[in-house]
């Protein structure tokens, strides 16, 4: 069973890169409008802040499932935002 305390880092430690992801492409990218980088950065905290309330929830009564939805959810939002940075171009 995954450990709450790693979950967290796992969801700040995903979504934090890709931020940075985000920050660099609109290092790189000087020239380019950052109205769509912006807006993943902006998913990307918002999916932060719903990941850490699923976490904190405490009213689930299978921990173990529950954790592993949220782990499946992270990827796949992760994934869908690192589509988008790469779709920047």
């Amino acid at each position: 069973m995954a450990n709450k305390r790693d979950l967290k880092k796992d969801i700040n430690y995903v979504l934090g890169d890709i931020i940075e992801a985000v920050y660099v492409w609109e290092f790189s990218n000087t020239d380019k409008d950052t109205k769509d980088s912006e807006a993943i950065i902006d998913d990307a905290i918002n999916t932060f802040d719903e990941l850490i309330a699923k976490t904190n929830d405490k009213s689930v009564e299978n921990k173990k499932a529950h954790f592993n939805a949220i782990k499946s959810d992270l990827e796949t939002k992760g994934r869908a935002l690192i589509e988008r940075i790469n779709k920047l171009g």
